[in-house]
């Protein structure tokens, strides 16, 4: 008779082809508990095997079928090359209550905590995190797929500096394009098209749709407040931006007055009402080395001259193709940019 003691199989030999059911306490040691969502919860672990600190995501099998389960790890897996996207490794097994992967560990936390309330974090730090998540969401919309939850929540910090962030949380991400039923409500992030859909009415899942997230997040990360609580017209500080957006007044709501033109510009392209004009995550690095915080002096006051330019942005981008085209320097100062294209049209 073998009475030999069978030694738990290692947490590697199990994927997202192949789950095997193990103990989870066999391979890891649970340190504490780092965040907590409507479908699971995240775990700080130490694999007993390797000694490496890594994030555990334990989905219930009350709350999450496999087949959401498989689809989750799989996009994971498959976009963790990118720089700016969490690493998932191919690690995936179940428990007795639960579906589990394995992820990266980020020692810093996650952007939440970083933006403080009602201030907003530096222009720097904001502009460090935005060339970083929308390199991350291009790369996602490039293989047709959308992210559907930004938020700060979802993005991760590795250094205090924040030359390292990376988008994670990907149980709501459906390839481009796919129909889908409304179940929950609106939050701030949410767009307008889909904030008009009532329950169980069917949606198109859309890249525009991370886009118009993203200037939210943007927004937030500036000023440390959401721009409106739901982007309908019966919120009032929704109608006030949308009103401006729709050019109905040239007055820029209160709250985006510390913004200069040029970042208004911007926010003009991402929140555009009409997902199909809304511009792609590409054209947001553009606008890098724009200065988007006003200097105290400045924001005291609105320039008729600066809303002139903000009112004519798209005719202006436009235009500098054309200058390109005719061997004109445009890699200068946006401002002197567009008083050469004013000058060069007066000729023609």
């Amino acid at each position: 008779m073998d009475n030999r003691i069978e030694t738990p199989r290692s947490p590697r030999c199990s994927n997202g082809e192949n789950l095997l059911n193990l103990n989870l306490k066999d391979h890891y040691e649970v340190t504490k508990e780092l965040g907590r969502g409507t479908y699971g919860k995240v775990l700080l672990a130490k694999c007993k095997e390797t000694g490496s600190k890594v994030a555990l995501k334990v989905l219930p099998k009350a709350n999450v079928k496999l087949r959401d389960f498989h689809r989750e790890f799989q996009f994971s897996y498959f976009l963790s090359p990118h720089t700016n996207i969490v690493d998932t490794y191919n690690v995936a097994f179940e428990t007795r209550a639960s579906y589990v992967f394995v992820q990266e560990y980020a020692c810093v936390g996650d952007l939440f905590d970083a933006i403080p309330p009602q201030i907003g974090m530096s222009e720097k730090d904001v502009k460090c995190v935005t060339k970083q998540v929308a390199s991350a969401l291009d790369f996602m919309h490039s293989k047709k797929l959308v992210h559907r939850d930004i938020k700060p929540e979802n993005i991760l910090i590795f250094d205090t500096s924040f030359n390292k962030v990376k988008l994670m949380d990907f149980g709501m991400t459906r390839r481009d394009g796919t129909v889908i039923r409304k179940v929950n409500g609106s939050i701030p992030y949410t767009p307008p098209e889909i904030c008009e859909a009532v329950r169980n009415e069917s949606i198109c899942v859309s890249t525009s749709g991370d886009v118009w997230a993203f200037g939210v997040l943007l927004f937030c990360m500036l000023t440390g407040n959401f721009p409106w609580e739901n982007a309908d017209i019966s919120d009032m500080y929704y109608n006030e931006f949308f009103c401006w957006q729709k050019r109905k007044t040239t007055r820029i709501p209160s709250q985006w007055l510390k913004f200069t033109p040029r970042v208004m510009r911007l926010f003009r392209k991402i929140l555009e009402t009409k997902p199909e004009k809304r511009c792609e995550m590409k054209e947001i690095v553009k606008y890098l080395n724009d200065p988007w915080i006003k200097s105290q002096k400045n924001s005291q006051e609105s320039d008729p001259e600066e809303e002139d330019f903000t009112a004519d942005s798209d005719h202006m981008d436009q235009l500098a193709n054309i200058l390109q085209d005719h061997g004109i320097d445009t890699k200068m100062d946006a401002r002197f940019r567009e008083r050469r294209i004013s000058e060069w049209l007066l000729t023609l």
